[in-house]
């Protein structure tokens, strides 16, 4: 299998962990990390399912990742994950040793790795881990974009049952 197979395939499971958490209540993030052409580590995020603000995929695929090679140095593993990561995720790849992450869509408000911050190849760091950036982009961006316009419409449709409630009374 070629590169582009492959990552085309560990990015298609990083969608598949994002839109469970989606159908979880959660942010649509997913992440999975590959070490030799083994899957590691997978997850999504679940900072509201742990009421945890650190589980969020990146951490989550880390510690499971750390845990299936009893190390904490991810030296040769790759993450794909579907959005690029937040600042607090990204020092989590740069403390983990990780190789490379390769993710979907971008995050020019937030994003962690290139976008705000610039986390994953800061010289003063003591490690860079390399990037790619844009890998099934539109694919990801759907996922996101889906889950918060559902999110929207569902707040819309409660104000407006409270608004008929309120007239019935």
């Amino acid at each position: 299998m070629d590169n582009f197979s492959e990552d085309t395939l560990y990015m298609r499971m990083a969608l598949r962990e994002a839109e469970q958490a989606a159908a979880e209540g959660e942010v649509p993030c997913g992440a999975v990390i590959v070490l030799n052409g083994t899957v590691i580590g997978k997850a999504h995020n679940q900072t509201e399912t742990l009421k945890d603000p650190t589980a969020h995929a990146e951490v989550l695929a880390i510690t499971q990742a750390t845990q299936a090679v009893g190390n904490w140095r991810l030296n040769d593993a790759v993450m794909y994950v579907t959005k690029e990561p937040c600042p607090m995720c990204a020092g989590a790849l740069v403390l983990s040793r990780m190789k490379k992450v390769v993710w979907g869509m971008t995050d020019p408000i937030r994003g962690g790795a290139v976008s705000k911050f610039n986390i994953l190849n800061e010289a003063d760091l003591n490690h860079a881990v390399e990037t790619e950036a844009g890998l099934m982009e539109d694919e990801c961006r759907f996922v996101m974009q889906a889950f918060f316009q559902n999110l929207r419409q569902a707040s819309k449709d409660r104000k407006k049952q409270t608004r008929q409630n309120s007239d019935m009374d």
